[in-house]
């Protein structure tokens, strides 16, 4: 079954975008996520309904959602300015083919989900990205034009960040920008899924939080954590400061390679909210301390959370289904 919402959302001083209406899609291993977008760049629509696994199935799932928003708001499909997907795997955004998306069922020989939509639906236009760097583009969508230049660091089962520069996704010439995951800080470290030792994200993820700390009462481990060095509990206040330290060094790597004015925090560990901001943001203080150069940047200042009520992975592929007419 899927949910579908009709309410329009604003998405604060979000910039108007240019032709009619997008469609964007979320598409994880459980669910999609979608969007309608209006002229104006404001949210107009929504659904959430469940992803059938496989190559064909990933496709029937976007149709559905595609034309549950078009027709909750009495479009025809054919008539969007375009639409976008945001997918977990590789991807070549020029041919939109995806290959290796282990959670949706995808693997082998590339699949040309892009041609299979845009022949679904007369033609249009269709962009299919990583969902990392829609989310990124999503954020700096809902930024406005301070947005402009971001990264989206993603704290989840792993740790890589999308990144928007004057506006547009840097994919990097073979598409490792963000991979910040695999910088090694620790060579005698834990082993890392990439092969090498010590990789920030076996500091910095959800994973490995979860392994420092697993859940003992059935919540989310990060919860149980947080919960539980605010009750004052020593082991768990070293493995908060630790996870934060970590983050923050993530935080550090970003903005000294590619100095963005923001760097939005995402991914499920994001879910605490407002107490993990403030151990990341302390962090980074107690690093920049000895340092007047890095005290200079304000790093600080620079750390946000993603907003919790927008979808900000199906935005941002609403916005670049309707950039790919360009």
């Amino acid at each position: 079954m899927s949910e579908v919402s009709t309410a329009a959302s604003s998405l604060g001083e979000a910039a108007a975008l240019p032709g009619g209406h997008s469609v964007g899609l979320d598409v994880g291993g459980t669910k999609v996520l979608g969007v309608l977008l209006g002229p104006d760049g404001a949210i107009e629509g929504s659904v959430k309904l469940p992803t059938v696994r496989g190559p064909q199935g990933v496709v029937s799932s976007a149709a559905q959602a595609v034309r549950s928003l078009t027709d909750a708001a009495g479009l025809a499909p054919a008539a969007l300015a375009g639409l976008g997907l945001g997918v977990p795997g590789l991807v070549d955004p020029e041919s939109g083919s995806v290959m290796h998306a282990v959670n949706l069922g995808i693997e082998g020989e590339p699949f040309g989900l892009a041609h299979e939509l845009s022949a679904l639906f007369g033609g249009i236009p269709v962009d299919v990205d990583n969902d990392l760097n829609v989310a990124a583009l999503g954020a700096s969508h809902a930024m406005g034009p301070d947005g402009q230049d971001l990264a989206f660091l993603a704290l989840g089962t792993g740790l890589a960040a999308g990144i928007v520069l004057g506006g547009q996704l840097r994919r990097g010439v073979s598409g490792a920008a963000g991979e910040i995951g695999h910088i090694p800080i620790n060579p005698e470290g834990p082993l890392c899924a990439c092969g090498q030792r010590g990789c920030v994200e076996t500091y910095a993820s959800g994973t490995a939080l979860s392994a420092r700390w697993p859940s003992r009462f059935g919540r989310p481990a990060p919860a149980e954590l947080f919960e539980a060095a605010a009750a004052g509990d020593s082991e768990a206040l070293r493995i908060r400061d630790e996870f934060a330290a970590a983050v923050a060094s993530a935080v550090r790597i970003l903005e000294l390679t590619v100095d963005v004015r923001h760097v939005v925090l995402g991914g499920g560990v994001t879910g605490l909210g407002q107490p993990l901001l403030d151990v990341v943001r302390s962090a980074l203080v107690a690093q920049s301390s000895t340092s007047p150069f890095l005290s200079s940047l304000e790093l600080e200042k620079r750390v946000s959370l993603a907003p919790s009520d927008v979808p900000v992975a199906a935005v941002g592929a609403a916005i670049a289904g309707r950039r790919k007419v360009s």
